[in-house]
């Protein structure tokens, strides 16, 4: 039986939340594959809820990564829209 990721998953997606939303995808990836790990009786099933709350952290941080990223592009088609228009006669 392998070794659960528990802490791993955890920190990935704290992290995540906190400095770089980015580290979000690994975690909600390495969270999923591990949760099914113990649920086939493959993974030490000890660190699940320690896996589960890095996966949601990572979930979290993923969708404020995607938010914050259309937000961005929102704005910046905004302030060109806004600057076509002035230039116009």
């Amino acid at each position: 039986m392998k070794p659960h990721r528990g802490t791993l998953i955890l920190v990935l997606g704290i992290l995540s939340l906190v400095v770089c939303a980015f580290l979000g995808i690994p975690a909600w990836i390495m969270g999923n594959n591990d949760l099914a790990a113990m649920n086939a009786g493959q993974m030490d099933p000890s660190g699940r809820s320690t896996t589960n709350a890095g996966r949601i952290c990572g979930m979290i941080g993923t969708i404020l990564l995607i938010v914050g990223v259309a937000a961005g592009v929102l704005l910046v088609l905004i302030r060109l829209g806004a600057g076509s228009a002035g230039a116009r006669p």
